[in-house]
């Protein structure tokens, strides 16, 4: 599966990018991660301080799949509002799994803080506009939800908004303590504590077959094999061509990066935006002052990318940058892409088992918040793996309905 096409911003500003052989002769080990973008390099990352005897695998090169196209948000909130999940799911499994989702977002800052001093990871407050007045109601009620429910977040109405930037809109939540972060720079640093820690760590070694045998796995890359007790599937959205999940969906979308900005000081907080409508435009700054911006999502015509899709789609997301922040009209594209991208019908994430695939745990982090998701997800496996019971992660199972019952 193409994954993605354009013209890419993160790994240009990387002084060295590290290098890992391939697999070259037959292995072993007790967790075998498949895949080398954020989820699996986060898998690695908690294995490897448990001292679990793991080794990850990546068909190309660290991080070169959807991970190269993440724009680097890191919020709680989902594309999935949490009263529309509360309807879906009920209220006890949909504030879990906000609160899940928050626990993630703080589990990522540590992380980075531990990486090394002055990782690339920035805090920003956030705000989700409502699109159009006819959305506000919906807006209170999200609003109302999260407060209930402990989540801290403010009201802005719209002389709220119109003080702090260039832009008005009906009305807004305000978050304070998202972030945002250099996802490249992060799945490489993950990777490389985790192969300091024990973990092997191989490119260009594409997994082309497996077997199932009673104490464990055997996967085949070229003429080798490595055997496994567990084997993670890190595979981002090609899962879809290992077990076709039917309650999943996958899309074309779109995303700029702008030259550096001469002025940003009508950005407040230059806080990540985003907006109720569907699909949604969303916008951060970087540390040396570009402009990101992504959305325009739409179907995957005859299942593939469109090369060369993603210029046209860039002039439409510069005119929306231009729209909000008039002062940027300016400021050109300097890179843009186009990325396979994926959301589930009931708004949940894939995690855990699958009753075809024995000792096997699959990652599948469908949705916007993608990389909140596979610190959570990348948690609950790590702890499976190392004996502690994670009966929440039947919300989600593979094979769940829309209405689980609660774990035991």
């Amino acid at each position: 599966m193409q994954l993605h096409t354009g013209h890419f911003f993160w790994h240009r500003n990387m002084e060295r990018i590290p290098r890992y052989p391939a697999v070259t002769r037959n292995l072993s080990c007790d967790c075998l991660i498949i895949g080398g973008g954020i989820s699996g390099a986060l898998c690695a990352y908690l294995l490897g301080n448990r001292g679990v005897r793991s080794i990850l695998v990546e068909k190309k090169r660290i991080a070169s799949g959807s991970t190269l196209a993440n724009t680097g948000i890191l919020q709680y909130a989902n594309d999935k509002t949490l009263t529309s999940l509360i309807q879906t799911f009920g209220e006890q499994a949909a504030v879990h799994f906000y609160r899940l989702c928050r626990e993630a977002l703080v589990d990522l800052k540590e992380i980075c803080r531990e990486l090394a001093p002055g990782f690339p990871l920035q805090e920003r407050s956030s705000l989700y506009l409502a699109s159009r007045e006819e959305e506000v109601a919906s807006l209170r009620r999200e609003y109302e939800a999260l407060t209930q429910h402990g989540f801290s977040v403010e009201w802005w109405e719209e002389a709220d908004l119109a003080a702090r930037f260039p832009f008005r809109r009906p009305a807004a939540i305000y978050t304070q303590g998202d972030a945002e972060i250099h996802p490249f720079a992060l799945t490489h640093s993950l990777v490389s504590k985790a192969e300091a820690n024990g973990v092997r760590i191989f490119e260009e070694s594409p997994i082309t077959g497996w077997s199932f045998k009673e104490d464990g796995v055997l996967c085949r890359t070229g003429q080798m094999t490595i055997q496994a007790r567990h084997v993670i599937f890190a595979t981002g959205y090609e899962t879809q061509m290992i077990h076709k999940e039917p309650g999943a969906s996958l899309v074309a979308t779109y995303a700029v990066v702008t030259e550096p900005a001469d002025h940003l000081g009508d950005w407040y907080e230059r806080a990540m935006i985003w907006e109720t409508a569907r699909p949604y435009l969303y916008l951060r700054t970087t540390s040396d002052g570009r402009i990101i911006a992504g959305g325009l999502d739409e179907p995957l015509k005859g299942g593939v990318l469109q090369e060369g899709r993603e210029i046209h789609q860039s002039g439409k997301l510069l005119e929306r940058i231009h729209a909000l922040f008039p002062r940027t009209k300016r400021l050109k594209a300097a890179y843009a892409w186009g990325a396979v991208f994926g959301d589930t019908r009931d708004g949940f994430p894939y995690i855990g088992t699958h009753p075809d695939y024995p000792n096997c745990y699959f990652l599948e982090n469908y949705g916007g918040n993608g990389t909140v998701c596979a610190m959570m997800a990348a948690r609950m496996i790590a702890d499976a793996l190392t004996g502690k019971l994670r009966p929440d992660m039947a919300w989600f199972s593979l094979s769940r309905s829309t209405k689980p019952s609660p774990p035991p």
